[in-house]
């Protein structure tokens, strides 16, 4: 369990792109020799499908729409499996919970689980991630109601928005559009670092006061 103080971790990291792991119940099941339930949970995949909403096609004078089923893919990946994930944790923390006669869940027990959603400051819209963007806000939607919802059995629920992180999905955007587009935009002038973001959720993990969104964006500011 988590409490206010030290504690032994077992990572346990799965894919979801492995069909063994598609299903969040099934790999909660396949971890019985590890000691206890599982009580921290990060779910961070997430795929980009980029281009815009509408395009005009300059020639016919046509336009096309962001495709449906590149739509529901982002949708799958960024935003049902977290919030499956997520509330796979919460039922086995009640269901332990339940077992051992406990009900309404008191302070004076310690935090019985954690749940950082991934988010993105793309949730605040980004040209050309209609679909990216709708997942990463639906994250913030999620875990605020379930932030309510799974008090009740002493889990707390976050979202942490990273900033553009040296990652290979940023890196496929190329380095001119990073140097033009990017990087000026960013008061720190680089890209943030994964080990910085990790920094950042174990923050999030460890401080049971912190609650909500934590922007981790390295000063990012847009233009119009």
């Amino acid at each position: 369990m988590l409490g206010e103080g030290k504690f032994d971790l077992t990572p346990l990291i799965y894919f979801y792109t492995d069909p063994k792991y598609l299903s969040p119940n099934i790999s909660f099941t396949l971890t019985p020799n590890i000691s206890g339930i599982v009580s921290i949970c990060v779910p961070a995949a997430g795929i980009t499908r980029d281009d815009l909403a509408v395009r005009v096609n300059k020639e016919s004078g046509k336009a096309s729409i962001y495709p449906q089923e590149n739509f529901e893919m982002v949708v799958n990946v960024n935003l049902i499996a977290p919030v499956y994930w997520a509330m796979e944790l919460i039922a086995r923390v009640a269901e332990h919970r339940a077992a051992n006669g406990l009900k309404k869940w008191a302070a004076s027990e310690g935090v019985q689980g954690t749940v950082i959603f991934i988010g993105s400051i793309s949730s605040q819209g980004n040209k050309g991630q209609v679909s990216y963007a709708s997942t990463k806000a639906g994250l913030e939607g999620a875990a605020s109601t379930l932030a309510k919802e799974a008090t009740f059995h002493g889990v707390r629920c976050g979202v942490i928005h990273p900033g553009f992180t040296d990652t290979p999905m940023v890196r496929a955007m190329g380095d001119d559009y990073i140097e033009k587009y990017i990087l000026p935009f960013t008061q720190l002038g680089r890209l943030i670092k994964p080990e910085e973001i990790a920094d950042a959720i174990c923050f999030m993990i460890s401080n049971s006061v912190v609650s909500g969104e934590l922007w981790a964006d390295a000063g990012w500011h847009p233009s119009a």
